[in-house]
C-alpha cells in the first residue's frame, strides 16, 4: 500500500488527507495528523472520499475521454485530444476574428487549483484579451472580498483558526458552521469545552445545528443583517462600549457611520430583525465588552443584494471596538470552497488581475502586462457570472469554456442560464464528471483529472497553502485519459497563439511543463504585494503547509494580519463604510408570501457530482424536500410529504414538504444541491423544470455582483397528484450508477420525479449496499410500457419477481425477494397508484428484515402489515450507520448531565467519535431526553 499526503478537495477548511492506494486504486483515506488545519480530522464528506474515488463508481460516472456532439442532441462521439483542441481552437479564433474578443467568456471554479487558475487568467487577459473570465466563487465568495478591501484595504482575513481557542466571544453570523465548516466547527466545540467562559452567539434566519452550541441565537428576519450590526454600533455608542483610542489612530470615516447608525434604534432593529431589545443589548455587550471577539461569517453575509454592505457592516464593529489584529479578535470570513482563495490570488475574477491587483489601476495592468510579456492588459471590466450567462442568452457572448462547476444546477435563475447554454454557438465543458447538467449542452467535452489524480496547491480560509499531489494516474487510455486541467488550458493556448497570429519565435506566453513551473511564475507575480509569497516554494510546502503573506526570506508566513495596526490602504488606516440597511431584492407580497432561502445539506457537497455517488451519503436527508413551519402548513391543510408547487416570479417546482419548526414563520427552506439531477418535473406547458434554482433570483450586490440566494419571494400551493409511485431496489454496485442515469431520463414524463442513490452505511462485518429510489407523481397513470421500463431498471422483471396489476384504478405492484436464505428478505419493490405501503415496505429491504412472513401484503393495497414492522429509524451517525431509534433508546437508560449522557452515547454506540458531524444533532436529543413530557 501507498500513502500520498494531500489535501480534501470540499470545503474552504482546507483539511490535509493521506490517502491510500495501491496501484492505481484509491483504497482508503484518512485525516493527515501533522496538518494544522484539521490534525487528523474529517468530516462525513472528506471520511467517505475514497468510496466516491474508487472503482465501480469512477468508471461510472468519469468522463474518460475527449468526446464531440455534431448536433447539441445528438449523442456525444468520441475524439482524440489532439482533434478536441484543434477544433476548439478553430472556433474560438473564429469567435474572436468575427466577432471580437469579448465574443467569448471562461466560467471556472473555486474547485480547480491555483496552477489551473493562473493559466486560464492568463489566457482570457493575457491572449485573447478580454476579461470575461468568472468564477463560480462569485457566488460564494465575492460579497467577502468587496468587503475586506472596502475596510481593511485588501482581500485577506486576518485570522487564522487558532483563534478560536484566543477568543472569549464567538459572533457566528449567516453560517452555518457545523454543516458547512464541520471540521472548524469540532475545534469551536473543543474550544468550548477548555474554556467554559466562552460565549458563543449566532444570527442566523433558520435554528441551525450550529445553534446547538450557542449561549444567545439571534432567529432575524432574512436580509435585515446591516440592521443589526448598525442597531448593535448604535448601542455601543449609547453605552460607551467603543474604543476611541484605536478609532482615532488606526482608522478613518467613523464620524459619517456615528451619524448614520443615530436612525437605528433598539425598537427600530427589534421590530425590523425579528428579535428582542434585551437580545440586541446582550449580543452587543458580549460583543464589545469580551476581551477577543472573533467573527465567522460565510453565505447568509455574502449571498445577498447587500453582500457587500452585510461585510462592512460587521467589519465595521470590530473597527469601532478594535477587535482586529489580536489572538482571538477579528472578523473571519470563511472560505465556500476549497481553492475559492486561490482563485483571487491569481485575480481569476472579471475584476481583478494577479495578486490581488485591480483591473480598474492603470498601474497594475502595467505591471501584469509586463509579467506576462503582453503589450497591454484589457481595461473594461469583464462579464461576472450571472452577467456572462445573460449576455450568452442575449447572443453578446457567442461562446463558454466551463471547467470544473455545473452552472446549469449551481446558477440561479435557470431559465435564463439554459437559454444562455442553448444560444451559444460553441460551449466547451471542461469536466471530470460525465453525469453533470451542464455537460448535456456541451459541443465539446473535455476529460479532467480529479483528486487523488491533480498536482498543484489551494490555499485555505486561513490564508494557508496547502499541496495537493496524485497518489493514483487517471483512468482511461493513454492517448484519451483525463488530463490536468492548467495542461489542457496550456495546450489550448499554445494553439489559439498560432490561430490568433501572435509571433511565437521568442517563445510562447505558456511554458509550462509541469504544475511547479506554473506554480513559479504565480509565485513572482505576488513579489512586494500584501499576499508575497516569493518566500514559498514546492520543496517547502512539501514539508508544510504555510500562511502568506512570506517574502522572500521569510522562514514562514504570518499567522495574524493588522498587530501593528497599520493597513494595505494608502495612508494605512482602516476605512468606516457608511453602509445602510436595504431590504431584500424582491421582498414578500401578497402573491408571494414566502421568503425561500438555500443552503447547505451535512452530507452533501454542490452539484453532488461527487458526494452523489454514494448511498450511504443520503441516509441523513433521503430525498430533496422544502421545509417549512408546521404552523404555516397547518394553515394551508398542508400535511407531511404533500408535494406542493414552489412558485417564484421565474419558474414553478413541484417537491415534498416537511414540517420544520427551525424554519421561521412565512418561511421555507430549501437545500441548494438539488437540481434536475435529483428533482424534475414538467410545468403545465410542457417546460422541464430544473430543481431549486429555478426560483432563485439573479439579482446582485451592486458591488460584488454576488446574487442574492439566500432570498427569493415564493408561493407555496398544496399540489393534487392523485397518482404516485415509489420503487427501490438494490442492485449489483456495478450496475446502480446506469439504472439511475436511465431512470434520469425518464423523470421528464412525469410532473413530478425525484431519482436518489439509496444505501446502507454497512455493518461491523462492512456489509454495505447500494440501489436505487425513484419516486414519481401525476395526475394520471403512467403507460405500462414506462412502468415495464422502470421494472427492468431496477431488475423487478426476473424470476424471483411478484406482481400484481390493475389497469382499471392504475395500479401496478411488483416485489422482489432474496430466497436464497431461510429468511427471504426483500430486494426491491414498485407501488405505482397505490403508495401507502411504502412506510413499512421501505423499511424491510432497508433494514434487511425478513419478508416471507408478510406474503401476499407485499402486493396488496393499503398501509396496514399483517404484523408490526420495526424501523432501525433514520441515520443520525454516518460514520457508524447509527439511527436516531438506537439513539433514543440508549438515552432512554441514561441519567444524569447532558455531558454524561453525551459520553454514554458515544461509548454504546460510537457516534460522534470520528467525524463529529452528528454531535450537534446528539446534543439535541440528549437535551429532548431531558426535557419533562407532559401529558
Amino acid at each position: 500500500m501507498t500513502e500520498t499526503r494531500s489535501t480534501c478537495p470540499y470545503c474552504g477548511v482546507g483539511c490535509g488527507v493521506i490517502i491510500e492506494s495501491q496501484g492505481a486504486q484509491i483504497t482508503g483515506v484518512r485525516g493527515d495528523p501533522d496538518h494544522p488545519a484539521n490534525f487528523g480530522r474529517l468530516c462525513s464528506k472528506g471520511s467517505t472520499l475514497h468510496l466516491t474515488a474508487s472503482e465501480p463508481v469512477t468508471l461510472q460516472t468519469r468522463l474518460l475521454q475527449p468526446l464531440q456532439r455534431l448536433q447539441r442532441s445528438a449523442t456525444p462521439q468520441p475524439v482524440s485530444w489532439d482533434s478536441a483542441l484543434t477544433l476548439a481552437t478553430d472556433q474560438f479564433a473564429r469567435i474572436v476574428r468575427d466577432h471580437g474578443p469579448d465574443a467569448v467568456g471562461f466560467y471556472v471554479s473555486g474547485q480547480l487549483l491555483t496552477e489551473d487558475y493562473y493559466v486560464f487568467n492568463k489566457l482570457a487577459k493575457g491572449l485573447i484579451g478580454t476579461n470575461n473570465i468568472d468564477t463560480n466563487s462569485r457566488l460564494c465568495m465575492s460579497s467577502a472580498v468587496a468587503g475586506y478591501k472596502k475596510t481593511l484595504g485588501a482581500d485577506a482575513p486576518p485570522a487564522c483558526y487558532d483563534d478560536v481557542n484566543h477568543a472569549q466571544t464567538i459572533f457566528i453570523v449567516g453560517s452555518n458552521t457545523a454543516f458547512a465548516h464541520p471540521i472548524l466547527f469540532r475545534r469551536i466545540e473543543d474550544a468550548k469545552r477548555k474554556n467554559p467562559a466562552l460565549k458563543i452567539v449566532v444570527a442566523d434566519v433558520r435554528r441551525t445545528d450550529t445553534v446547538e452550541l450557542a449561549d444567545l441565537f439571534l432567529q432575524i428576519q432574512p436580509g435585515t443583517d446591516v440592521m443589526l450590526f448598525n442597531g448593535m454600533l448604535h448601542l455601543m455608542l449609547w453605552e460607551g462600549w467603543t474604543n476611541p483610542t484605536f478609532i482615532a489612530a488606526h482608522t478613518t470615516g467613523f464620524d459619517d457611520l456615528k451619524a448614520t447608525v443615530r436612525d437605528y434604534t433598539p425598537d427600530a432593529v427589534a421590530q425590523t430583525c425579528g428579535i428582542s431589545k434585551a437580545d440586541l443589548l446582550e449580543a452587543t455587550r458580549l460583543f464589545a465588552q469580551s476581551p477577543a471577539t472573533l467573527s465567522l461569517y460565510c453565505q447568509g453575509l455574502n449571498q445577498s443584494s447587500s453582500g457587500t454592505a452585510k461585510n462592512t457592516a460587521l467589519i465595521n464593529l470590530h473597527l469601532a471596538t478594535g477587535q482586529i489584529g489580536k489572538p482571538g479578535a477579528a472578523p473571519f470570513s470563511l472560505t465556500g470552497q476549497p481553492n475559492a482563495m486561490g482563485g483571487r490570488e491569481v485575480g481569476g475574477l472579471a475584476n481583478l488581475l494577479s495578486a490581488h491587483r485591480d483591473l480598474a489601476n492603470p498601474a497594475h495592468r502595467a505591471e501584469v502586462a509586463a509579467l506576462w510579456g503582453v503589450p497591454s492588459v484589457p481595461d473594461k471590466t469583464g462579464k461576472t457570472a450571472v452577467e456572462m450567462f445573460q449576455a450568452a442568452a442575449d447572443g453578446e457572448i457567442k461562446a463558454l469554456w466551463i471547467a470544473c462547476t455545473n452552472p446549469a444546477q449551481s446558477m440561479p435563475d435557470q431559465a435564463t442560464v439554459r437559454r444562455a447554454l442553448e444560444r451559444a454557438e460553441f460551449v466547451v465543458v471542461q469536466e471530470a464528471f460525465s453525469t453533470t447538467a451542464t455537460a448535456r449542452y456541451a459541443d465539446l467535452l473535455l476529460p479532467a483529472t480529479t483528486w487523488g489524480e491533480k498536482e498543484g496547491t489551494v490555499t485555505n480560509s486561513e490564508r494557508r497553502i496547502s499541496r495537493v499531489r496524485a497518489a493514483v494516474v487517471p483512468p482511461g487510455a493513454p492517448d484519451t485519459a483525463p488530463r490536468h486541467d492548467w495542461a489542457i488550458a496550456t495546450d489550448f493556448a499554445q494553439r489559439l497563439e498560432r490561430a490568433l497570429g501572435r509571433d511565437t519565435t521568442t517563445g510562447t506566453l505558456f511554458p509550462y511543463p509541469t504544475a511547479e513551473s506554473v506554480w513559479n511564475e504565480h509565485r513572482e507575480s505576488t513579489r512586494g504585494r500584501d499576499l508575497d509569497i516569493t518566500g514559498m516554494d514546492y520543496a517547502q510546502l512539501d514539508a508544510k503547509p504555510l500562511q502568506w503573506p512570506m517574502p522572500e526570506g521569510a522562514s514562514t508566513g504570518k499567522v495574524r494580519l493588522y498587530e501593528d495596526g497599520v493597513f494595505p490602504t494608502p495612508d494605512g488606516r482602516a476605512r468606516f463604510v457608511n453602509a445602510e440597511y436595504r431590504g431584500v431584492a424582491e421582498p414578500r407580497e401578497a402573491r408571494y408570501p414566502f421568503s425561500l432561502t438555500t443552503g447547505r445539506l451535512r452530507d452533501q457537497w454542490h452539484g453532488m457530482s461527487r458526494t452523489g455517488t454514494l448511498g450511504r451519503l443520503f441516509g441523513h436527508v433521503r430525498e430533496p424536500v422544502l421545509q417549512m413551519h408546521p404552523q404555516d402548513m397547518a394553515r394551508r391543510l398542508i400535511q407531511e410529504n404533500d408535494l406542493v408547487h414552489v412558485t417564484s416570479r421565474r419558474g414553478s417546482i413541484l417537491v415534498p414538504v416537511q414540517a420544520s419548526p427551525e424554519v421561521g414563520l412565512s418561511q421555507a427552506f430549501m437545500a441548494m444541491h438539488w437540481g434536475e439531477e435529483y428533482l424534475s418535473g414538467v410545468s403545465a406547458t410542457g417546460t422541464r423544470l430544473a430543481g431549486v434554482n429555478a426560483l432563485t433570483t439573479s439579482a446582485y450586490c451592486p458591488d460584488s455582483k454576488q446574487p442574492e440566494f439566500k432570498h427569493a419571494a415564493v408561493k407555496v400551493l398544496k399540489a393534487d397528484m392523485p397518482w404516485t409511485l415509489l420503487a427501490i431496489a438494490w442492485l449489483p454496485a456495478t450496475e446502480v450508477l446506469a439504472a439511475r442515469s436511465a431512470l434520469q431520463a425518464l423523470m421528464g414524463r412525469f410532473a413530478f420525479a425525484s431519482c436518489v442513490p439509496f444505501g446502507s452505511a454497512g455493518d461491523s462485518k462492512g456489509h454495505e449496499r447500494s440501489g436505487v429510489l425513484f419516486r414519481a407523481a401525476d395526475l394520471e397513470a403512467a403507460s405500462d410500457e414506462v412502468l415495464q421500463e422502470i421494472e427492468t431498471l431496477l431488475q423487478l422483471n426476473g424470476a424471483d419477481v411478484v406482481r400484481y396489476a390493475d389497469k382499471k384504478r392504475g395500479q401496478r405492484r411488483a416485489v422482489r425477494l432474496q430466497r436464497a436464505t431461510v429468511n427471504a428478505t426483500l430486494e426491491g419493490f414498485m407501488l405505482a397508484g397505490d403508495t401507502r405501503a411504502q412506510s413499512w415496505m421501505t423499511t424491510l429491504l432497508q433494514d434487511e428484515q425478513p419478508a416471507q412472513n408478510y406474503g401476499r401484503a407485499l402486493l396488496a393495497p393499503g398501509a396496514t402489515p399483517p404484523m408490526p414492522v420495526q424501523s432501525r429509524g433514520k441515520v443520525v451517525c454516518t460514520c457508524f450507520n447509527v439511527t436516531d431509534s438506537a439513539i433514543q433508546a440508549t438515552l432512554a437508560d441514561c441519567t444524569g448531565f447532558a455531558a454524561d449522557r453525551l459520553a454514554t452515547l458515544q461509548g454504546a454506540l460510537k457516534c460522534g467519535t470520528n467525524c463529529g458531524s452528528c454531535v450537534p444533532q446528539l446534543q439535541r436529543m440528549v437535551r429532548a431526553s431531558m426535557e419533562p413530557t407532559t401529558a
